[in-house]
């Protein structure tokens, strides 16, 4: 089998691949396109998203002001998409919903990162909280508003069940939430959309859905390493001690003597998607074979993921991300800008919950509702969607136009 095949020709798909012609459809039905499958529509869909085109100046880690180099959640989101798409083709699935689910597994975040959303939650307590994978989902069932006969984007089921469970099931087979969701439940956008067209929350998702999840973790660790390493917050000499990472350096060093450090660190990069991207292969070969995997109701069905990370190469994971954790994500710099924005986002909150009028237009409106304890809840649902929706310069616009000020985030 050719894994660099197209994955619309069935002669070249694996058996447990999602198969296009069999989707089990769209909320809204749609006449067949004769010229894209259905997971082509959806990936061009997420594309053409306002959402989408927003990533480019949403934060990742760095916010823009810190410089042009460093990652957004846009070119996160095509890195995770390049990954995503090698995956699939090497398990000869369809690498079409592998690419839209990757396109798409951002699209919640707010602006600032983690801060942003950290911030909506607490917001949020008592009103349903704020969760970006649940935010993703409403983006794609409601708050698009494109077409004319529906909102949203309308994807295809398969598209949403890997939007929604690419990490996992949520529920156990009586409905009891698990993993993340264990002490705080399913969110309510997840739950109300469940209710509507069932996701089969219980299970895993498809193999396609769970390359887009590990590419995610590949593309994180490569990539936060290069930034951070650009960025001044620490050095190729702090890595040496990191197992995996530091045995890399090593290689490079060995391999290149007295190379410059700007090409040992795209080098470093480089060989860690490769031996990241290598090890999902193996692995994930060997679970298809052990499980006896022979359908894509077989990957549901499934125990445990299919594809995934060795048991070596989930602690050098594990070790990487508890370098990072400290040294970038925690770094006094970072943190200093994390503040601030968060204080935007809150401020921002507060504003417009006090009075919504002062939103723009249709968001005032569609906010200006009756007195009540839920027509409250869906009001700050509201004002949490539009926050949440802002790129970094927006919010710091929005602040700046509500207090007459905002801060510069450096």
């Amino acid at each position: 089998m050719d894994p660099i095949s197209s994955s619309t020709d069935p002669a070249r798909r694996a058996p447990y691949a999602t198969d296009p012609w069999a989707s089990r459809g769209r909320l809204c039905p749609e006449p067949v396109s004769p010229t894209r499958t259905e997971f082509q529509r959806d990936r061009d869909r997420i594309i053409h998203s306002t959402a989408f085109r927003r990533l480019a100046h949403k934060t990742q880690v760095f916010v823009p002001h810190e410089g042009d180099h460093y990652r957004t959640r846009l070119t996160h989101t095509i890195e995770v998409a390049q990954i995503a798409r090698a995956l699939s083709r090497a398990f000869a699935l369809d690498d079409d919903l592998a690419e839209a689910l990757a396109l798409a597994h951002d699209l919640g975040h707010t602006p600032f990162g983690h801060t942003g959303e950290d911030v909506l939650e607490v917001c949020m307590a008592g009103y349903g909280g704020f969760d970006h994978n649940a935010q993703a989902l409403r983006i794609v069932t409601k708050l698009e508003r494109r077409y004319a006969t529906h909102d949203g984007l309308n994807l295809a089921w398969e598209t949403l069940e890997g939007l929604v469970k690419h990490n996992g099931p949520l529920t156990d087979v009586s409905g009891q939430p698990v993993g993340r969701y264990a002490k705080g439940g399913v969110p309510a956008a997840i739950v109300e959309y469940d209710a509507r067209q069932k996701l089969d929350l219980s299970t895993f998702a498809s193999a396609e859905a769970q390359c887009a999840a590990i590419a995610d973790d590949i593309a994180y660790n490569a990539h936060d390493l290069d930034d951070g390493l650009r960025a001044g917050l620490f050095s190729l000499a702090d890595l040496l001690d990191v197992p995996f990472v530091g045995d890399l350096v090593r290689e490079i060093e060995a391999a290149y003597p007295g190379l410059e450090t700007t090409r040992v660190i795209h080098e470093l990069g480089r060989r860690v998607i490769t031996r990241f991207v290598e090890d999902v292969i193996a692995e994930s070969r060997a679970r298809l074979a052990a499980e006896k995997v022979a359908s894509a109701a077989d990957v549901r069905a499934c125990g445990r993921p299919v594809i995934a990370f060795s048991h070596s190469m989930v602690a050098a994971d594990n070790a990487m991300k508890a370098f990072l954790y400290p040294h970038m994500y925690r770094h006094p710099r970072v943190m200093r800008v994390r503040r601030d924005a968060a204080e935007v986002v809150r401020r921002l909150f507060e504003a417009f919950a006090a009075d919504p009028a002062r939103m723009p237009g249709e968001w005032a409106c569609a906010a200006a509702v009756p007195a009540g304890p839920s027509q409250d809840a869906r009001q700050k649902r509201m004002i949490c969607d539009y926050i949440a929706g802002m790129t970094d310069r927006f919010a710091l616009s929005e602040h700046k136009r509500l207090f007459g000020t905002a801060p510069e985030l450096r």
